[in-house]
């Protein structure tokens, strides 16, 4: 961005910080001058100027611990949180390919890390008077695909609802709680997907990526979002020029999602 976010010193916290989104929301994060810790399971073998990064499996309680408390350590205190780490690796088939062992997987990887690193580091926000979580959510809360993205999609409303009741909780503690909810991104494993699908159907990539718009029923603008749009996206909400917004959904999906 081309202008002062104000984010300065600022002290961010971003799960999730080696690929797609949450890579780029750490560049972004940095570009404004905030000092950022990332989590990964496994770190870059380089050291980056970026982020100061954490291995750990944040989908376990012992993990998130030990985040929050490398956090706290590194930076002093969070002020920014910004909640990227989801995903889905549950099996093809509806309902009944899921057995309580991928639910309990899909929960672990799209809610309760969320949970369980704001309740960690909430209490010094609150003690401050001031603090910005972000949690990044998913169109398919709405249009969830049957076939595939059931629990997926379950877990992304459950981080939704519980967004919403928490942001109604802290704003009047001086914490902003705001949720970013992603179409289709063109991340590494949106690649590698549309590639894969693209080889299946005898097509190019191009023909890749249509097979997953016509399945997400089209987008409009005619193509998936970059990550680096919804890092810049996340970059503004967390910033003081965003200091009014709270408890609100940011829709990034190209027009996926029908409009009234």
């Amino acid at each position: 961005m081309s202008f002062d976010l104000g984010l300065r010193d600022a002290r961010a916290l971003v799960t999730g910080g080696t690929k797609g989104v949450g890579a780029a929301v750490v560049d972004a994060l940095h570009q404004a001058g905030a000092r950022v810790v990332a989590t990964a399971r496994n770190p870059p073998e380089v050291a980056s100027e970026k982020a100061h990064y954490v291995a750990a499996d944040i989908t376990t309680s012992k993990g998130c611990a030990k985040v929050a408390a490398a956090a706290l350590r590194h930076l002093g205190g969070v002020d920014i949180l910004v909640n990227v780490v989801g995903g889905s690796s549950a099996p093809p088939g509806g309902f009944a390919a899921l057995d309580d062992d991928e639910w309990l997987r899909e929960l672990s990887h799209n809610l309760l890390p969320s949970v369980r690193l704001d309740r960690a580091l909430l209490p010094g926000m609150i003690e401050r008077g001031a603090g910005v979580i972000v949690h990044v959510t998913s169109i398919q809360h709405q249009l969830p695909l049957p076939e595939s993205t059931t629990a997926y999609a379950a877990a992304k409303a459950a981080l939704s609802t519980y967004s919403k009741s928490l942001s109604k909780e802290v704003a009047p503690k001086g914490i902003r709680v705001v949720r970013i909810s992603p179409g289709w991104i063109e991340t590494e494993a949106a690649v590698a997907l549309a590639e894969r699908l693209a080889n299946q159907a005898g097509t190019d990539y191009e023909g890749g990526k249509k097979i997953i718009m016509n399945a997400l029923g089209g987008i409009p603008l005619g193509r998936p979002a970059k990550p680096r749009e919804v890092a810049d996206l996340i970059a503004f909400v967390v910033s003081p020029r965003a200091g009014a917004i709270t408890g609100t959904e940011f829709v990034i999906d190209g027009g996926t999602v029908p409009t009234a």
